[in-house]
This record gives structure tokens, C-alpha cells and sequence, in this order.
């Protein structure tokens, strides 16, 4: 089974590339035209696409079938009211928001508070133009290096769940960023995230399993619920599997390398 042919998004083009062999997840592409002039963008270049309204949502969602933002809610949603509170109690703070469509899942689960953090402008414009008035506020910021009266700031929200899906494992957002957005959550919140089920297994070079491994083993985080699901198909349309995670914060998760 083939993926390749044309998408058009208003007056673009969208190309798949017929599978070129084993190309790994973080190397796929697809071509996209314009005006007559034909340029290649990697899946993992972000910010190209959030550039362009309407090519995200069709490449990943519409073509690739993209499910992460629903499974990851509906399993926090679920883990939520299973405990009897109320996800109306949620003050999120979303990292690696992208254009918003975690924020929109969220904002339909009826979160008191949404925050959305992502390192990139071009992420922060997207959701702004594709989902105005979903995030309470949306930060553009490296997580790494994080200013003091930021944190302070962040901290002030006393926010109690943490989402990010989708986003773990290639280097996207590295495990000291995830340790830094982890520690701003309350003790006792909620962490809905998902990850590539191999890089559960140790197949992750960006120290991101090992770290929740320790997490884990170490008790700063207890899980709570857990989904194995297709994330979306590959170029070759072949299923890509996550692995949804619920889990409750503990304490703080152990020093990051």
C-alpha cells in the first residue's frame, strides 16, 4: 500500500513521495508546490509547515490519519473521572503545543486552564490563526533555559497536568525540557503523554526512555493508565504504534543527564 499522489490545500500542492525503502519516521518528506516552484520539507521540519495554513491538518490528519491528540485526551479525560474529579479542574500546561490541536481536545474537555508552550513563533501563529482563543496563553520558549521570573510565573498557575503528545523521542524536545515542564506541575498532577512504542523498549538515542524508566522505577511516577495505539501510517502506509501514557506526579523526576 501506497500513500504517494497530489493533496491540494488552496493554491498548494502536496506531493508524497512513492516509500523509498526503510526510511526512518524522523526522515519522511513530502514535496510541496507553489507558484510553479516545487520545494522538499522533511515531516519533522515544523515550522515550514505550520507556515502554510491548512497543510498540517491535511498531511497528518487527513492523509496519514493522524490520531494522537484524541487518544492521548480521551485516556486523560477517562483516568480523570475514574478518579471522580472533574476535568473542568484541569489547569494544563501543553508542551510542544504545535498549532493547537491538543489545545482543542483539551478546551472541549472543558480545562480550567490551558498553557501552551512550544519553541517555535511559527507554532505559536498557527495556533493563533487555525485556533484562536484555545490556549489561556500560549509561551514561546526554550524550556532548557528557562528564565527565572518565567518559572516564577509559571508556577503561579498552580498548574496540575502536563500533556504532550506526540512530540518525545526524536530529539523534538530533549529530556531536560520535559524534566523542566514535569517540575512546574503540582505534586499529585496528571501527565497524559505518548510516545513510539519501540523507544519504550530503550530504541530512543535522546535518553528520553531511560529517563521515564527511572521515573517509573524510582516512583516519582506512578501510572495510571496506558494505551497502545496507531499513531498514524507511514509513507508506505504501513501503522506507526504509540503508546499513551496517563500517570500521576509523585515527586520530582531524577536529575537529567
Amino acid at each position: 500500500m501506497s500513500l504517494a499522489g497530489e493533496e491540494s490545500v488552496a493554491d498548494l500542492e502536496i506531493r508524497l513521495p512513492e516509500a523509498m525503502g526503510d526510511l526512518e519516521q524522523d526522515e519522511e518528506w513530502y514535496e510541496l508546490s507553489l507558484d510553479g516552484e516545487t520545494r522538499r520539507v522533511r515531516f519533522h521540519d515544523y515550522a515550514q509547515t505550520y507556515s502554510m495554513p491548512g497543510v498540517y491538518e491535511r498531511l497528518f490528519y487527513d492523509t496519514l490519519k493522524c490520531d494522537s491528540p484524541r487518544t492521548v485526551c480521551a485516556l486523560l479525560e477517562e483516568q480523570v473521572e475514574s478518579e471522580g474529579r472533574d476535568p473542568s479542574e484541569l489547569r494544563v500546561l501543553d508542551l510542544g503545543a504545535g498549532n493547537g490541536m491538543v489545545g482543542e481536545q483539551l478546551a472541549e474537555m472543558g480545562a480550567e486552564q490551558i498553557v501552551g508552550v512550544d519553541i517555535l513563533e511559527e507554532a505559536a501563529q498557527a495556533a493563533e490563526r487555525d485556533r484562536p482563543g484555545v490556549y489561556d496563553d500560549y509561551l514561546v520558549l526554550d524550556l532548557t533555559e528557562l528564565p527565572q521570573p518565567q518559572r516564577e510565573d509559571l508556577r503561579s498557575r498552580r498548574l496540575n497536568c502536563l500533556t504532550s503528545v506526540a512530540a518525545l523521542g526524536f530529539g523534538d524536545i530533549p529530556p531536560a525540557a520535559f524534566a523542566e515542564a514535569y517540575s512546574l506541575v503540582e505534586d499529585g498532577g496528571s501527565i497524559g503523554f505518548s510516545i513510539k512504542e519501540e523507544m519504550l523498549s530503550g530504541e530512543d538515542s535522546s535518553g528520553f526512555s531511560r529517563m521515564i524508566d527511572e521515573a517509573i522505577g524510582g516512583g516519582a511516577l506512578e501510572v495510571k493508565a496506558e494505551r497502545r495505539y496507531r499513531h498514524r501510517l507511514s509513507l508506505s502506509g504501513e501503522p506507526l504504534y504509540y503508546v499513551a501514557i496517563v500517570a500521576e506526579k509523585e515527586r520530582e523526576l531524577p536529575a537529567v543527564p
